[in-house]
């Protein structure tokens, strides 16, 4: 049996469709120092993360409504969470599944079906990996019984303006991550667990502009300093930052900082090439 360094009852957190795998799950941690808590998918699983704040996070992948990788991204978007350990246990063995899962802040990617044993001591390893202050952890109900598992305690929804901020953020960061092969705003918005038009009128309330100037001005930004830092030729900046041409980048560039990027580094670096 595994045990976190403290002897600390810790509270686990499950969110997966299948309320079979849900109690596979259950059955392994009821053998362990833990209570369990479940949701059925990704949006309950946000909102009754941020209701009880668990030490760990078992979170599948594919869930009706609202993925594991929404859930997860916005769990990292909000202080309130980002600091709780996920892992993803999934049915996929994608690579691309797998590197995306610990891309977006997963601590580890376990794929199903399981080895009981080796699950149970990646959890007791990312227990113990962040240790969580007594008082941040809120009590969850003892282990959870079969009937807990097939009827689990409704979750309140968290303010509307905190949950306008923390989907914005998450967007933010996955339009960052993205920029040379950047999604449609349409799966932008489902990647954050949301829809075209509320995300677009979330981020105007939230920063003041619009999804595609925000996407104009990270790409600037980033060429900007692409354009300090490196050595890359404009032609290449321009392909990292997902402009289609490096005239277009050049045109972009020289309509917001008044000068062509060529002749920005070489202010920066002190040249003179005249």
């Amino acid at each position: 049996m595994y045990l976190t360094t403290d002897a600390t009852v810790r509270n686990i957190l499950i969110v997966d469709d299948s309320a079979f795998e849900q109690r596979l799950l259950a059955d392994l941690l009821s053998e362990m120092p833990y209570r369990v808590c479940v949701a059925f998918n990704g949006a309950e699983g946000y909102r009754l993360a941020l209701d009880r704040h668990p030490d760990l996070i078992l979170l599948d992948v594919r869930m009706p409504d609202m993925d594991g990788y929404a859930c997860c991204r916005l769990l990292k978007a909000n202080p309130a969470t980002q600091d709780i350990p996920v892992i993803f246990v999934s049915g996929t063995e994608s690579a691309e599944d797998r590197i995306l899962g610990l891309s977006i802040g997963g601590v580890d990617f376990v794929s199903k079906p399981f080895m009981p044993a080796e699950l149970a001591a990646r959890i007791h390893v990312h227990l113990n990996l962040v240790p969580r202050p007594e008082a941040a952890s809120a009590a969850l109900p003892a282990a959870v019984t079969s009937a807990a598992v097939s009827d689990p305690a409704p979750v309140p929804a968290s303010p509307s303006g905190d949950t306008d901020a923390v989907t914005v953020r998450a967007a933010m960061r996955l339009i960052r991550d993205n920029l040379g092969a950047l999604p449609r705003l349409s799966d932008i918005a489902r990647n954050v667990g949301t829809y075209r038009e509320k995300l677009s009128a979330q981020f105007r309330e939230q920063t003041g502009k619009t999804v595609f100037a925000f996407v104009r001005e990270e790409r600037l930004a980033r060429g900007m300093q692409l354009l300090r830092e490196t050595d890359f030729d404009v032609q290449h900046i321009a392909q990292l930052l997902g402009f289609r041409s490096a005239a277009n980048f050049a045109a972009a560039f020289r309509s917001r900082m008044g000068i062509t990027p060529g002749a920005y580094r070489n202010a920066i670096l002190g040249r003179n090439d005249n």
